[in-house]
């Protein structure tokens, strides 16, 4: 091992940064703030964070789409979280496509 996290142990980290804030303060916690406004809000929230980054893919600014990326899987998480749906959850749906192609997988769920 190099020293430097791989994508999954981060995200794994900061889901458990979020569960660890829910319960704190909203004034004093962003994380508990966004929940406790609820999933509409925490959803616009993602939205946003989502055109930003597609703005900085966009613009090919690697740097800025990195930052971005990042807000993205936050604001997912907290999403989640909101919703009630656990990172667990969302690694069984992926591991139950994995064994076909993205295009049989889209065209079992019927949407392109």
């Amino acid at each position: 091992m190099t020293g430097k996290e791989t994508l999954g142990e981060a995200i794994n980290t900061l889901a458990a940064t979020i569960d660890a804030r829910a319960g704190e303060d909203a004034s004093r916690s962003y994380t508990a703030s966004l929940l406790a406004k609820g999933p509409p809000h925490c959803a616009r929230k993602f939205g946003e964070e989502a055109v930003e980054t597609v703005i900085a893919a966009v613009d090919g600014q690697k740097d800025a789409l990195a930052a971005e990326a990042a807000d993205v899987l936050y604001h997912l998480l907290v999403m989640l979280k909101s919703c009630g749906v656990s990172p667990d959850a969302i690694a069984t749906a992926l591991a139950a496509r994995r064994p076909m192609s993205g295009i049989e997988e889209k065209a079992s769920r019927g949407r392109d």
